[in-house]
């Protein structure tokens, strides 16, 4: 049996590793990326000699603060770190095609078809991102994307240091069963904060209690959610990384250091969402009939709205001004916001009908295909629509 190789990169504190990138005198200080704690905000993220302390993300800057009276607070610098999450991600892209970004800071690949060891390619990896980029990024290697993810989690937990982990973890193909298994129940995808209770409740305790549960009663007692957890906690995983033909949908997410209510700001940063989701489209020859807008508020209760058309599009002006549509279907003026993100799915290979095009349409179509080689020969920077200049990082 053939065994994938699977590697799940996670940036190590990644907004506090910018800030201190931004400012050396951060390094080992006690401080935390987020909101004022006079607008109720919350901690981003936070140094590691914060972590020691107590400190953890979510938590309200007004509590970190009762409980670490000389915790500095950082701001944060979003557009820096967009940069920077670009830059690791042209690093990963280059090692294989198969990258499938799943946040600002993560990201799997598949390096299956690579001779090397997985902890070879892992530490390679590692050492060229912190490198080319001075960031520091923890590892997990496994046979799926499940168990590799998990792999990551339980290496950085396991650090109590003041720096960053910069671990590296790997799950032999075929023990997947065997490292889950005496794992925390709360380590399983598919159980969340809430439902972490219920289950110890119930007596599971561990992944391995789950696993050894018969179908029967599993699925008594939390129905038909019972075969895919069970899947799951024997560390069996067959999602593909990075082909996004096989995939539902294609989307690119934002996390703000600090929640905004800009309307400028919203809306540009919507903009360039669109595009980027609009070009990785174009370059896997896809286009989709649904536009996705995600929405996240402070108190992370996350939201979405959608709309769908009758014919398939890959164009960056259709996204945005769908999302923008859906957007103030539920945001209005001063309402704060933590995340956005635009995803378009019901996705369809891409065939030009000219029939159905106006001469608007195929004039942005060639515009757009003039843009995406000029990316593609000279690099994505090279070339930007006009109202793009004003958004470059300093």
């Amino acid at each position: 049996m053939r065994y994938r190789k699977i590697l799940h990169i996670d940036l190590d504190a990644f907004f506090c590793s910018v800030e201190e990138l931004l400012n050396p005198d951060l390094k080992g200080v006690v401080f935390a990326v987020g909101g004022s704690p006079d607008s109720r905000g919350v901690v981003s993220t936070c140094s590691y000699a914060a972590r020691k302390l107590g400190i953890h993300s979510a938590m309200p800057m007004k509590t970190a603060l009762l409980k670490v009276p000389g915790l500095k607070i950082v701001y944060g610098h979003y557009k820096k770190y967009q940069f920077y999450s670009e830059q690791v991600m042209e690093i990963l892209c280059d090692t294989t095609p198969l990258v499938e970004q799943i946040s600002i800071d993560e990201a799997f690949l598949d390096v299956t078809d690579m001779p090397q060891k997985g902890a070879a390619i892992a530490a390679a990896l590692q050492k060229r991102i912190r490198d080319e980029t001075a960031l520091p990024c923890s590892i997990g290697i496994a046979s799926n994307k499940l168990v590799a993810k998990i792999a990551t989690n339980i290496a950085k937990s396991s650090y109590h240091g003041d720096q960053t982990p910069r671990a590296i973890l790997e799950v032999p193909a075929g023990k997947e069963a065997e490292f889950l298994a005496p794992l925390p129940i709360k380590e399983l995808w598919g159980i969340g904060k809430k439902g972490v209770p219920q289950f110890i409740k119930m007596g599971y305790t561990t992944i391995g209690d789950l696993a050894k549960t018969p179908d029967g009663i599993l699925e008594k007692q939390i129905g038909q959610f019972a075969s895919t957890l069970k899947k799951r906690a024997a560390g069996m995983d067959d999602r593909p990384v990075g082909n996004e033909e096989d995939i539902k949908s294609i989307s690119n997410e934002t996390t703000f250091g600090k929640d905004i209510d800009d309307e400028v700001e919203i809306e540009r940063t919507l903009r360039q969402l669109s595009e980027k989701v609009a070009y990785r489209l174009r370059q896997q020859g896809l286009s989709g009939k649904t536009i996705r807008l995600k929405i996240r508020w402070p108190d992370f209760e996350t939201h979405t709205r959608q709309l769908s058309f009758p014919q398939p599009t890959n164009h960056d002006t259709v996204i945005y001004q769908s999302i923008l549509r859906l957007l103030h279907e539920i945001w209005k003026p001063g309402m704060k916001v933590r995340l956005l993100g635009v995803a378009v799915a019901t996705l369809t290979t891409t065939l030009q009908q000219l029939s159905i095009l106006d001469t608007r349409y195929q004039k942005e179509d060639q515009l757009l295909q003039a843009m995406d080689d000029i990316k593609k020969r000279f690099g994505k920077k090279m070339i930007k629509r006009g109202w793009d200049v004003q958004d470059d990082p300093e």
